[in-house]
């Protein structure tokens, strides 16, 4: 029997008389009787003592407080129950990783257009076309921004859809 002369939760519910060696009482007892009553409605008393018998006695609470979480799970989602939770929060991670992976790329951009210009050399140029502010130089200073920022993201890539061109990129903050 339970504790005290009272019976357990699942003697209580299934209306029949608490033996002293019974397998519920240990883990179900008279003071919380919705939680027997929620495992016994998805799983029924009669899987879970065969459940309960099966294993060692110092599994049992174990697996009782599992049952407790899986019948819950499957009353609020009677579909995928405990997987569908699980799911929905791998998801959140997911997301959570790429808002950082763009926010770090924004950094990163910040962070390079705050770095000084590479040093102009002292000597004069013999022609315009190999001036330090010509397109070719600008345009090979962009290529390999683009460069280190594409290698930057390549993780988040492969995950979901970023655009990873930073120009065509909204930012998180505006």
């Amino acid at each position: 029997m339970g504790t005290g002369s009272s019976p357990c939760a699942s003697c209580k519910l299934l209306r029949r008389r608490c033996a002293k060696d019974c397998i519920f009482a240990p883990y179900f007892p008279p003071d919380d009787p919705h939680k027997f009553a929620i495992v016994h409605k998805v799983f029924g008393a009669s899987n879970v003592s065969k459940m309960l018998q099966e294993l060692p006695i110092q599994q049992r609470a174990d697996a009782v407080s599992s049952l407790v979480y899986e019948a819950n799970a499957r009353v609020r989602d009677p579909v995928y129950g405990c997987v569908g939770a699980i799911s929905f929060l791998q998801n959140q991670v997911s997301q959570l990783q790429m808002q950082l992976a763009v926010a770090q790329a924004e950094i990163l951009c910040i962070q390079m257009q705050q770095e000084p210009v590479p040093s102009l050399p002292t000597t004069l140029m013999e022609s315009e076309d190999k001036s330090p502010f010509s397109t070719s130089n600008s345009n090979s200073i962009n290529n390999n921004f683009n460069n280190n920022l594409q290698q930057y993201l390549s993780f988040a890539s492969s995950s979901s859809s970023i655009m990873q061109d930073p120009v065509k990129r909204e930012s998180l903050w505006t």
